[in-house]
């Protein structure tokens, strides 16, 4: 599971940097589909990525400016930035008997469900990653390549003692 949420932060910053190359007025355009904006977009992963996994199953007291309050592409990259420091921490951190343990999640109805730690690291991953098929979409539709989604060749396997490749 750790080799996918880095998978997810690769990828997330090859985002980051493809957004540097596209002016902002199309980073904020409305576009079909998801959230409906890149740049807000790439702003949503990384809140829910934080409020899943520090406020949620560490229960921290966190706290998630708006979209509003962070409206570019610096201020989101170091948004993402500050979160992925306690992220990674925790991601990093899991162990197998934190699997089946339960967390209570108020839903926006009020009303309460319960989630295996499990479940939500996986929902967490899922998330991004059907998040950058949205991006990847959008990429095409402005004429530029989006950013490859191959989790292979993104070096987080080595093979053989030595980290040869065959």
């Amino acid at each position: 599971m750790l080799k996918l949420f880095h998978y997810n932060w690769q990828v997330r910053n090859d985002w980051f940097n493809w957004c540097e190359s596209v002016a902002e007025e199309e980073l904020m355009r409305r576009r079909t589909g998801g959230l409906g904006y890149i740049l807000p977009t790439l702003y949503h992963i990384v809140a829910v990525e934080f409020g899943w996994l520090c406020g949620g199953i560490q229960e921290k007291p966190i706290i998630i400016p708006t979209f509003e309050d962070i409206a570019s592409l610096p201020q989101v990259k170091e948004f993402s930035a500050r979160c992925h420091v306690e992220v990674s921490q925790f991601v990093q951190s899991w162990n197998d008997d934190l699997e089946d343990r339960i967390m209570i999640d108020t839903t926006d109805n009020g009303e309460r469900e319960a989630h295996t730690y499990g479940e939500v690291l996986r929902h967490v991953i899922a998330h991004e990653i059907h998040h950058m098929g949205q991006l990847s979409v959008w990429a095409r539709e402005i004429g530029k390549k989006p950013v490859s989604a191959n989790f292979i060749g993104r070096g987080l396997y080595t093979i053989g003692e030595s980290g040869e490749k065959y």
